[in-house]
Order: structure tokens, then C-alpha cells, then sequence
């Protein structure tokens, strides 16, 4: 049998455990703190529900369940060939579905606005690579229920406030409207049924550069003029909000990003940058209005992202639910601070406490004093070779031992 973890997926060892849990419950003091509330969601869905969810390129690294004893059975006797036939259940990509589905089970017995916490594990079938897993963990805010931008002002103010709360400190947020977008996509040529499909290959911008766009969007057999149009537009990089604004019938997804921008900039007391950004537009096809993304300057790259999904909700319901969220991408921080040596600032000094086989009484009144002092004590029966021992526990984040019957005080590891 196999020892190592499938790719894509990591075994972590107490010392990274350890800071896995330090960083998950300082964002979570965070969130409760500015009033959301943390509720769970289990892992895996119906299959129609990922279907259905406009996750963009996520819907294709859904891993799928197959169904199971008789019903498996009958679709394999009746000589099925399509693969969702021989499935109903799959594992979540993400937490906003997941989330969805909640709501609309659970809508009578929670409050609106809805403010909630989400942190768990979510699965992609991704080629596993740096920075890509196939299993990883996402912190997420969201609030269902409310139309006003005043929601991303907030889920804005209090992610940054995670972010700065575990460290992460020279960032800036990006915003933009795919009402926006879609506006301008609309004005270059392009027609509605198209808009969603241009947006899923324009969110590739940084990856495949324009040219890679261009023609992206060119395969997708789009037409000629509008693609060359969109090409010029952003070429010309002199779109700002103001001439947005007068360029475009409908100037309110320009207003509200001006009410968020200039909110919290009055609130940030200048810890970041908040800027427009027309080339943002967040890979999900759910996304309707709003989208953001927090940007490390110092390590480069996307390290938190989110949205407005105003229909989303809907699908279940078959009404309009207003729905905004904000993920932290919890694995991408974790590795930064690890490379750079986090420390864990209010973390007990960690002691072994070494008794001899048969003195295990006087080893625990050892140890429960020393936790009364502000320790953190582990217990161990003296091995033959107790210098490699206590080795293996100082590179493992022990701080110091204490023998029993010997030591009056914590002997520190040099």
C-alpha cells in the first residue's frame, strides 16, 4: 500500500498543523468579531447543483461520486454512456454554492441580512502543481440578503483586517463591476449571450497576456470587429471610471464602485490601496456585479477574492436573492509564511516532560504545574537514547525538557 498522500492533497505535520490552526482562528476572531456568524456545509453536493452553480472553468474539476449499489447497477445495464448518468453527487469546488443551498433550506429560521463565516475544505481536480491543490482550505464572509454596496465596504474592511490581523501587510484590493464590463462589452460588439463566455477567457488577462485573449477569443469564433475593438480598448489602457461613466448609458455600476472606493479609503487610514480595475473579473460565471481581489505586492500575486452573486440563490428559490462574498485563499498565505519563517506570537513555550516507566503520577503533577505557569507539557517515558529523543522533539517546535526527579526548573534547548 501506498504511504504518501494522493497528489494534489497534503499530510501536515504538528509543527504545520499548529500554524494552520494559529492563522484559521485568528481570521475567524476577526469575523466574529465584526459580527459574522460561523455555520458548516458538508462536502459534498448534489451533482445537479454543481451542474447548475456558473462556475465557470471550476464545473470542469468537479470530482464525481458514482452512484452507488443498485442504482449504479441499473444506469450500467442499461448501458449508459454519459458520465453525470452514472453520478449524483460530487464534491464542492467551492463554498458558495454549498452556501446557496443553505440558504434557501434554512431561509426561515436565519436573519436578513444573513452574515456568515465559512472555513473549511473544498476539492478541484486540478492538475497538481505549485500552488495548486487538489484539496485545500478557503475562509469565507459572506452577506446574503442586502442590495447596497454598503455589504462590500464591509466584507472589504474586514478582510483586510484578517489579512493584517495574521500578517500579511503590503497588499492592495482591486475592484470591479461586471455590470461594468458587460456594459463595455456590449458597447465593443459583442452580444449578451456571448458576455459571460468573453468574461470567462478575459479573467485569463494575466496568465496568457492579450495577445493569448485575442486569440482565445478568436477560436471561440466570436465576431471579427468586436473582437478587434475589445483588443484597441485595451490597448488604449485610458479607461478611468469618469470616462466610463460617459461613455456608457448607465452610469450606476460606476457610481457604486466610486461610494466603495471612496468609503473605504476614508476608513483604511492609508494601510492599503483600494483601485479600479476593468481587467478584473473573477473566473465564476455567477458573479453579477461587484467582484474583488486582494493583491500581495510583496509576493505577487492574488491572495484573497470575491463578489456579488445575486442570482445564484435564486436558482433554488426561484426568486432573486442578493448575495455578496469575500474568500480569503487561506493555502497560498500559509505557504508565504512558512517560506518566510512564521512565528507564532502568543504561542506557549512547548516542554517535555521526561519520567522514568512507573513514575507516570509524579510526570503528570509535573506537567500540571508547569501548565499552571504558562506552559504547554507533554509527557514521555524516558527512551534508551533520550539525546536523539529530545532532537527529534526540538526540531518538531519543542522549546525545553523537564526531567522528573531531577529538574527544580525547565532546562531550555540550546
Amino acid at each position: 500500500m501506498k504511504t504518501t498522500s494522493v497528489k494534489g492533497t497534503n499530510d501536515y505535520l504538528p509543527n504545520e498543523a499548529e500554524v494552520r490552526d494559529y492563522l484559521q482562528s485568528k481570521i475567524l476572531d476577526v469575523y466574529k468579531k465584526n459580527g459574522f456568524e460561523h455555520i458548516i456545509t458538508p462536502a459534498v453536493e448534489d451533482i445537479e447543483n454543481l451542474d447548475k452553480s456558473e462556475g465557470g472553468d471550476n464545473l470542469n474539476l468537479i470530482f464525481k461520486i458514482l452512484k452507488r449499489g443498485d442504482k449504479l447497477t441499473k444506469a450500467l445495464e442499461a448501458g449508459v454512456k454519459k458520465d453525470n448518468d452514472l453520478v449524483d453527487m460530487g464534491l464542492r469546488y467551492d463554498l458558495t454554492l454549498p452556501l446557496s443551498r443553505y440558504f434557501a433550506n434554512n431561509k426561515d429560521k436565519l436573519p436578513l441580512p444573513m452574515k456568515c463565516i465559512q472555513m473549511d475544505r473544498v476539492y478541484r481536480a486540478e492538475r497538481p502543481q505549485k500552488g495548486r491543490l487538489r484539496e485545500f482550505t478557503q475562509c469565507d464572509i459572506d452577506i446574503i440578503g442586502s442590495e447596497s454596496s454598503d455589504s462590500e465596504v464591509e466584507l472589504i474592511m474586514t478582510t483586510t483586517e484578517a489579512l493584517f490581523a495574521i500578517g500579511m501587510k503590503n497588499f492592495r484590493v482591486k475592484i470591479n463591476d461586471r455590470r461594468l464590463l458587460r456594459a463595455v462589452l456590449k458597447k465593443l460588439g459583442f452580444a449578451d449571450e456571448q458576455l459571460d463566455s468573453v468574461c470567462i477567457t478575459f479573467d485569463k488577462l494575466d496568465k496568457i497576456g492579450l495577445e493569448g485573449v485575442v486569440a482565445e477569443l478568436t477560436e471561440k469564433e466570436f465576431d471579427v470587429s468586436a473582437v478587434e475593438n475589445f483588443k484597441n480598448f485595451l490597448e488604449k489602457k485610458e479607461f478611468t471610471l469618469e470616462s466610463l461613466k460617459n461613455m456608457l448609458d448607465d452610469p450606476e455600476p460606476a457610481l457604486s464602485i466610486e461610494h466603495i472606493i471612496n468609503t473605504v479609503n476614508a476608513l483604511n487610514g492609508g494601510k492599503f490601496d483600494l483601485v479600479f480595475d476593468l481587467s478584473l473579473v473573477r473566473g465564476q460565471g455567477y458573479y453579477t456585479g461587484t467582484v474583488f481581489e486582494v493583491e500581495s505586492i510583496d509576493f505577487k500575486g492574488a491572495i484573497a477574492g470575491g463578489g456579488r452573486y445575486d442570482n445564484l440563490i435564486g436558482k433554488f428559490l426561484n426568486q432573486s436573492i442578493p448575495a455578496v462574498g469575500f474568500s480569503i485563499g487561506f493555502e497560498r498565505i500559509y505557504s508565504i509564511l512558512m517560506d518566510h519563517g512564521i512565528q507564532i506570537p502568543e504561542a506557549k513555550k512547548k516542554v517535555a516532560v521526561m519520567y522514568d516507566e512507573g513514575e507516570v503520577l509524579a510526570a503528570i503533577q509535573a506537567a500540571d504545574k508547569l501548565r499552571a505557569e504558562g506552559f504547554t507539557a507533554s509527557i514521555y517515558v524516558k527512551p534508551k537514547k533520550v539525546g536523539k529523543f529530545l532532537s527529534r522533539l526540538q526540531d518538531h517546535g519543542f522549546d525545553g525538557s523537564f526531567f522528573v526527579g531531577r529538574d527544580e526548573e525547565v532546562s531550555y534547548f540550546e
